[in-house]
């Protein structure tokens, strides 16, 4: 929709939408930010582990730390964006990324580097809802909106490229607190770009008291959650703190939804997660991120530990996962998601990613990289990409200017809880499935060398135990696209709020 077409329905396109493309630039950079930092810490991860003297069982933390705080928090991110203001929230959540990224640069300890990861989480929280949102209300046009999302997705791929590949030089040829150090440059340049560019509409403001009761009990239960799955992997699925855990995550969660259903100013309205293509969207994705997190942290210690890659040579390895990623949201999502409806874009997706991991379930000591790990990864890059394009434009699209941080917010949410749980639960499958085959084996291998190889083989094969669930996961993510995602093309059919009401294209409007 054009800004005169913005005009003729009484919406005065703001002066400061002419800058939406220089804004998207850093809105971007901050998106690069992110991702290089996510894959950079998994290139990272042995080194810093072998360093700090962080235990096998406590490594995972260095990841759920900071996938918990972010996904914990990221509602009520979200809805702290909406109340002061989508740049506001963005230039301070770059400001404690950076800082936060410095301490872990500089941590002495296991737990020092759990903290500043967890910090990470924190300001993350704020950051990404922040990005998405100023996305959602700047880009209205159809067109535009697929270019930029497109854009946006690419950036991330390609952030991905970057990171596996900065973090393994980082990592083998200086030192692996460099790999946090970088984020500092990027966080301080999109931080002054945002400031002297961005200028988001006026009047999307949601000026609400803050819903106190609502932060308390979904940060409360989200952490629950992801802590009974943490605790499985070490004390087992029987015991009782573990029980504990997940009886409280539910009864917490619950209390949550009651609440928002009765409060003025719910942290999270209901509207927004009980229309269903946006549910559905949200809990697809969630479910894929459960069966691709877990992935990447077996795939980094099976190429570094069980082939003896350096870590350059693992992030190289990586990208033809990234480079699928790139094609899939580039080529094929941004391009069809104006033209065809979303579930036929998402539901192939799943599936075409849970046929790579499928072949990953075939893993081995002596597998071929090329006849299998690579067309594996191909696959797995080119269906998430497909997939997750138009899940992030149809999940901000109909929803009321002043609930586009919360919108935001949830598609954050789903992807950082899914990936907390994702590492947490596929963990503690591939640790019992190794522990349970070395026990088996082990009495057969008398010389040292024999049992260094059942213990080699008995880690790949927790592996591809775990690699099965994903593919089931990822299988019924497709389902749930196909089910629930009814909509018609983003950006040209209008979805449905969960008032019932139906709302079109978020479009700016002058403040009432």
């Amino acid at each position: 929709m054009s800004e005169t077409a913005l005009k003729a329905r009484g919406a005065a396109a703001p002066s400061g939408d002419a800058n939406r493309w220089k804004a998207l630039v850093f809105i971007a950079l901050a998106q690069l930010m992110v991702v290089l930092d996510a894959t950079i810490v998994n290139i990272a991860l042995p080194s810093a582990q072998q360093d700090l003297g962080i235990s096998d069982g406590n490594r995972q933390w260095v990841v759920t730390a900071y996938a918990l705080a972010f996904g914990g928090l990221l509602l009520f991110g979200g809805r702290i964006a909406d109340l002061w203001g989508r740049k506001r929230a963005f230039v301070l959540g770059l400001a404690g990324f950076a800082a936060a990224s410095a301490l872990g640069g500089a941590a002495t300890s296991g737990s020092m580097m759990f903290g500043a990861r967890a910090l990470q989480g924190v300001f993350g929280a704020l950051l990404a809802p922040a990005a998405l949102s100023l996305l959602a209300v700047m880009f209205t046009d159809a067109k535009e909106r697929a270019k930029a999302f497109g854009i946006y997705g690419a950036i991330a791929g390609g952030g991905g490229a970057v990171g596996l590949i900065l973090g393994g030089f980082l990592t083998e040829y200086l030192d692996w607190r460099w790999t946090f150090f970088v984020n500092v440059p990027f966080a301080v340049v999109a931080a002054a770009g945002a400031y002297f560019v961005i200028r988001e509409p006026e009047g999307g403001r949601n000026r609400s008291p803050l819903d106190i009761p609502g932060v308390v009990l979904s940060t409360l239960g989200l952490v629950s959650l992801v802590y009974g799955f943490t605790r499985a992997e070490s004390d087992g699925w029987g015991d009782a703190l573990t029980v504990s855990m997940f009886v409280a995550s539910a009864v917490l969660l619950i209390a949550f939804v009651l609440v928002e259903s009765r409060v003025k100013a719910p942290l999270l309205p209901l509207r927004v997660v009980t229309d269903r293509n946006r549910g559905g969207i949200y809990l697809s994705l969630g479910l894929a991120i459960i069966g691709m997190f877990g992935l990447f942290l077996f795939l980094t210690y099976y190429l570094q530990v069980v082939k003896g890659y350096t870590p350059v040579k693992t992030g190289f390895a990586f990208l033809p996962m990234v480079a699928g990623m790139i094609t899939g949201s580039t080529q094929i999502g941004a391009r069809l998601m104006t033209r065809v409806p979303a579930r036929f874009l998402m539901g192939p997706g799943f599936l075409v990613a849970a046929l790579g991991m499928l072949i990953l379930t075939q893993l081995k000591i002596d597998t071929s990289y090329t006849t299998q790990l690579l067309p594996a990864m191909l696959l797995l890059g080119l269906g998430m990409g497909t997939a997750f394009m138009p899940a992030m434009s149809l999940a901000t699209q109909g929803v009321q200017p002043r609930d586009a941080g919360v919108a935001s917010a949830m598609v954050n949410t789903s992807q950082q809880v899914g990936g907390a749980i994702g590492t947490a639960l596929l963990n503690t499958i591939a640790a019992s499935a190794t522990t349970s085959y070395i026990t088996d084996h082990i009495g057969g291998a008398a010389a040292r060398p024999q049992q260094e190889l059942v213990k080699l083989q008995g880690m790949v094969h927790g592996y591809s135990t775990a690699i099965w669930f994903a593919v089931g996961i990822l299988a019924l993510a497709s389902v749930i696209a196909f089910t629930f995602v009814n909509a018609g093309r983003p950006g040209s059919t209008p979805v449905a709020s969960g008032d019932g009401i139906e709302d079109e294209l978020p479009v700016p409007v002058v403040a009432h």
